[in-house]
């Protein structure tokens, strides 16, 4: 479809879908585009300055809606995309990050297709960055190394269960992995539960992520993350504090293991109006590697955020990043680092509809 095409389809949807009163059809989005710098961004210590997309949040646009359909029962649907702001391209297939349907009741929620995992709907609330692509190792560590030491943010194939009781919530999200050598070949499954009342907030959260099974060995990758972290907000101040186990055994039982857990603290401070300052230090113990050889990555990020109105905010973070033992490490998530250390700091501005 060609782009006025497909512009004037998504207008006829919202047009058709006012004209139904137990119908809803809303466009959303959020656009983050920023100015950043970052050392070590190439071999022999070359820096680069760049116009980033996603400098607080990941640049993304959207349909969701809803319909009553009697008896307290709605369906919903969702279809969201990425956007590159530097460029205007896709971040990825159209619908990448969200592409559901289903139905809400007293129950809780069922939806069917791609969309975030119980763990990462968790997780979220307790990173004080956010998971911001600018800068924070909640859903990962760096991209340099062999691992990353991370979770699993989306499914394919998926149903995904969320509900509430009181101060607790809860889901459970299995991806199918839809091959003929058995139901658990490629299979994922992902489970939270958290809590919050009174300034308090717990959580815990499993997941598994399973390979093919190789025919030589008789055994499939397996991957096993676990979180626990707790937030507590007193006046101005909020405070987090999550741990992450992360396994991943392969099948290829002549190869090592790789394990490593993740650590992260962090505060946040609103105590000038439509300021919110953040700092937050990350740290990565890598296990099960010869002497000598564990990187160990830490990170220390800090960011002063204002919101220029209910919609747009302005920003500016830094960020350092070290490694032991000289071996590489970065402060992305995506791009790899040249060096034992990195810095960086980006300012932008973010703007949600």
């Amino acid at each position: 479809m060609k782009p006025i095409s497909f512009a004037v389809a998504i207008l006829a949807l919202g047009a058709g879908a006012a004209a139904q009163a137990q119908s809803s059809v809303q466009i959303y989005g959020l656009l983050d585009a920023g100015v950043d710098y970052a050392s070590d961004a190439g071999a022999g210590g070359k820096s680069a300055t760049r116009v980033s997309s996603g400098g607080m949040n990941t640049s993304r646009w959207g349909l969701r809606g809803s319909e009553d359909i009697g008896a307290g029962l709605k369906a919903v649907w969702n279809l969201e995309g990425g956007v590159l702001m530097d460029s205007g391209g896709a971040d990825g297939a159209l619908f990448r990050r969200q592409a559901y349907v289903g139905l809400d009741g007293k129950f809780g929620r069922v939806v069917l297709g791609r969309s975030f995992t119980s763990v990462y709907d968790t997780v979220i609330q307790f990173d004080p960055m956010g998971f911001a692509p600018f800068y924070s190792w909640a859903t990962s560590g760096p991209a340099t190394g062999p691992s990353k030491y991370g979770m699993t943010t989306g499914f394919d194939n998926m149903v995904k269960y969320s509900g509430t009781s009181g101060a607790f919530k809860y889901g459970a999200t299995y991806g199918f992995g839809e091959q003929s050598s058995g139901a658990r070949d490629s299979a994922k499954i992902a489970t939270a539960v958290s809590y919050s009342a009174n300034g308090l907030g717990l959580m815990g959260t499993w997941e598994r992520v399973n390979g093919n099974t190789l025919a030589a060995s008789g055994r499939r990758d397996e991957t096993t993350v676990i979180h626990a972290g707790a937030t507590f907000e007193t006046g101005a101040f909020k405070l987090y504090l999550v741990g992450r186990d992360y396994q991943a055994e392969p099948g290829n039982r002549t190869l090592r293991d790789v394990e490593g857990k993740t650590v992260w603290a962090g505060v946040a401070w609103k105590g000038l109006p439509n300021t919110t300052i953040t700092g937050a230090v990350y740290k990565i113990d890598v296990g099960n590697v010869g002497g000598g050889t564990d990187a160990d990555p830490v990170l220390y990020v800090a960011r002063y955020r204002y919101a220029l109105s209910k919609r747009t905010d302005v920003y500016v973070a830094a960020a350092y990043a070290k490694a032991r033992n000289a071996r590489l490490t970065g402060l992305s998530r995506d791009d790899a680092g040249f060096a034992d250390t990195q810095r960086g700091v980006i300012t932008g501005v973010q703007h949600r509809f």
